[in-house]
């Protein structure tokens, strides 16, 4: 599904992250762990195609980043979700019309603006939102949630198109314990039900022990680890978090 060979990766003439060998099979539930500015988030945004590729062998769901076209680029967003810290959600709208927002693709321009949903589209997204547990809130703006709720919607949203890949940039750094929990609870269920990868960047450490299948450990532009959570040790939780020497 995505693989890496001794990949650089950077923005304009910075290398951000070095050497990469990875390969992420169809089905995994992957929790990215690091210090800040250790590049996790750059790592999760060249799945999409976000990030210059310098050397090395970079390949998604069929697709080569090394120089892709346009085109082939839009396909490939197509086929993965994104949810982000800030949840990235219309306050104004209701959970229903941002939820469907993630399928705006099929849905021809003039229908949205006037929010015509056909009952297919509003049978889709109903499945989307009982899967996420909010179907009580659907009507509600979503200024009106707390933040757990809408980070739920955010992953409706991103689970309405049937994406073969989900990635998660710190989706629950902002929430309280229950609410992340109930977060993190739907991500395995996403996982596990419908067999989505989900490739997620989290700032707790015990939240990627608990739900996560395997954990790739970042620091100083490197991948440092990357194992089962059972296999990580004192000593290399030390070495992901440690402070790099100048």
């Amino acid at each position: 599904m995505i693989k890496m060979k001794n990949l650089t990766l950077g923005y304009k003439k910075e290398k951000i992250l070095k050497d990469l060998d990875l390969e992420i099979e169809d089905g995994e539930f992957i929790g990215i762990i690091g210090p800040s500015g250790a590049g996790k988030s750059t790592l999760l945004m060249s799945i999409v195609g976000s990030i210059k590729v310098f050397d090395g062998k970079f390949k998604v769901l069929g697709y080569d980043l090394e120089d892709i076209k346009k085109k082939d680029l839009i396909k490939l967003r197509e086929q993965i979700g994104f949810v982000f810290q800030g949840y990235c959600l219309v306050d104004r709208l209701s959970v229903l019309d941002n939820v469907i927002s993630g399928m705006l693709k099929d849905i021809p321009m003039p229908r949205a603006v006037i929010k015509y949903y056909k009952d297919k589209e509003l049978k889709k997204a109903q499945e989307v939102i009982d899967v996420v547990d909010i179907a009580k809130h659907t009507t509600k703006r979503c200024d009106e949630l707390s933040g757990g709720q809408r980070q739920r919607v955010a992953i409706a949203r991103a689970l309405i198109s049937k994406p073969k890949i989900i990635l998660a940039d710190e989706p629950v750094s902002a929430l309280d314990v229950k609410s992340a929990q109930k977060v993190m609870d739907i991500f395995r269920k996403v996982n596990k039900s419908f067999g989505v990868t989900i490739i997620i960047n989290l700032h707790h450490l015990e939240y990627a022990k608990e739900y996560c299948d395997r954990i790739i450990g970042v620091n100083n532009g490197t991948v440092v680890f990357d194992g089962r959570s059972s296999e990580l040790t004192d000593k290399l939780i030390e070495k992901i978090y440690a402070t790099p020497k100048n």
